[in-house]
């Protein structure tokens, strides 16, 4: 049984707000003294690094897609063990899903999922007394429970009075304003938001003026109200030891890619695999020139190489150790960039004979894929469903996708076979929760012991 307050932060549709309110509310917490368990709706990587600095714990998503519903809840509660509080971020228009499968992945979802309450934050620029008809409309489309609303970008104190007597007429609690005037900016690129890690220092004064700003333009003691609202959830938390293990046998280091060039990671990711038996270790190839020690295995995830292909390829003792690794490798999103030949022209690590280049066209969306050959992450068969987020392409330097010992890791409908698959090496710009597939884990960890 989890007891932990929650309230999930919402919004009509993108860019009212949500980051701003959800990070401030998790700064100001923290500052009463509350312990905070910040998590995120879908597959977004860069928002829970803020939420990371904001609640000085890692920062969790929460996606039915790709985990299934039936973990939200357990992963909610190993997420929030120890919390006072939890929130949670949704992603786009509260019941904005994927596309075609109606909730499924909707911020609604996932507050029914978690039965809590929603705070709906409101763009209201170019809004007067419209926005009762929009908060009204919100409240009796699903079944979220909207306990109340912060509106955003509100110009003046006569705007305020009138959305606020606007509200009050459906019902509805204002539970804060923001002025326009008092926006706190964080730098964006192509894919969002500059990730936290890539500017520490700038983002931890960003969420210190966050939570100021939250602080005295909401009534945080009402949100934290609305979040001890919520009822008992009758869950297990999860566990990311799979297996029961002998203690006595050596644990293979298995290496993490991070640092600023490698941010896109789900913490489950290395939870699981020392609970398959791993001794993780991060290496960061900016500033590292060797691998780990012992390393037996290497994973690669997400972040921006393209934005440090220059340093990435300067550091020659460390490409050359990934390249010479006997063990398996595993690069999941922009991490299979690292490993190609070149990147934008750049010299990267080679193990991948294929050529990496910024494009202009966004790939984005949830795919559902099967592995078409067997690799350290997965036996051919397998079914899975993962995500694509990039603006970039990789050329086979033969025009194969692999030479004849290879296949391709995935397939999905309407697109052409996707990555690289051998007993060695997967690549792939599909990126999985592996929380939804922990045999993943406890498979790298096998194929690390056998070297």
């Amino acid at each position: 049984m989890v007891t932990v307050p929650r309230v999930v932060v919402a919004a009509p549709a993108s860019g009212h707000g949500k980051t701003t309110v959800a990070t401030g509310l998790l700064a100001a917490f923290r500052g009463r003294g509350l312990r905070v368990a910040p998590f995120k709706v879908g597959p977004d990587y860069i928002d829970p690094g803020y939420h990371a600095l904001a609640a000085g714990r890692p920062g969790r998503n929460l996606d039915p897609v790709m985990v299934g519903e039936n973990l939200i809840g357990p992963l909610f509660a190993h997420g929030a063990d120890g919390a006072d509080v939890a929130v949670v971020e949704g992603v786009m228009g509260l019941y904005d899903g994927r596309t075609g499968a109606g909730e499924t992945g909707s911020t609604a979802q996932v507050a029914g999922l978690l039965d809590a309450p929603v705070v709906l934050v409101v763009d209201a620029a170019a809004q007067g007394r419209s926005v009762a008809a929009l908060v009204h409309g919100f409240r009796s489309f699903g079944n979220a429970r909207i306990a109340g609303v912060i509106l955003n970008r509100v110009g003046s104190d006569r705007h305020e009075t009138i959305l606020r007597d606007a509200c009050e007429e459906v019902g509805t609690p204002v539970l804060g304003a923001l002025r326009r005037a008092d926006a706190v900016a964080a730098p964006s690129r192509h894919l969002g938001l500059v990730p936290a890690a890539e500017r520490r220092a700038e983002a931890l004064a960003s969420v210190s003026a966050l939570a100021q700003l939250i602080s005295t333009s909401v009534d945080v003691e009402a949100v934290l109200r609305v979040a001890r609202s919520a009822a008992p959830l009758a869950v297990e938390p999860w566990s990311p030891v799979a297996i029961e293990r002998d203690e006595q046998k050596p644990r293979p280091v298995v290496a993490i890619a991070g640092g600023p060039a490698f941010t896109f990671a789900y913490a489950e990711t290395a939870e699981l695999l020392a609970g398959a038996g791993a001794e993780v270790v991060t290496v960061d190839p900016l500033r590292d020139e060797a691998l780990p020690e012992g390393t037996a295995a290497l994973v690669v995830g997400g972040g921006f190489p393209e934005v440090y292909a220059a340093e990435l390829s300067a550091n020659e003792p460390l490409r050359a150790a990934v390249a010479g690794l006997a063990g398996p490798i595993v690069a999941e999103c922009a991490g299979l960039l690292w490993l190609c030949r070149t990147l934008d022209g750049a010299p990267m690590c080679g193990v991948l004979d294929a050529d990496a280049a910024m494009t202009p066209t966004l790939t984005l969306g949830y795919r559902d894929a099967v592995a078409l050959g067997d690799s350290p992450l997965a036996p051919a068969g397998t079914r899975v469903t993962g995500h694509e987020f990039h603006r970039t392409t990789v050329h086979p330097r033969s025009g194969l996708l692999l030479s004849p010992a290879g296949d391709a890791a995935w397939a999905w409908r309407g697109a052409d076979p996707e990555g690289f698959a051998t007993a060695r090496l997967h690549a792939s710009y599909l990126h999985l929760h592996w929380a939804g597939e922990p045999r993943i884990a406890t498979r790298l960890v096998e194929a690390a012991c056998l070297g």
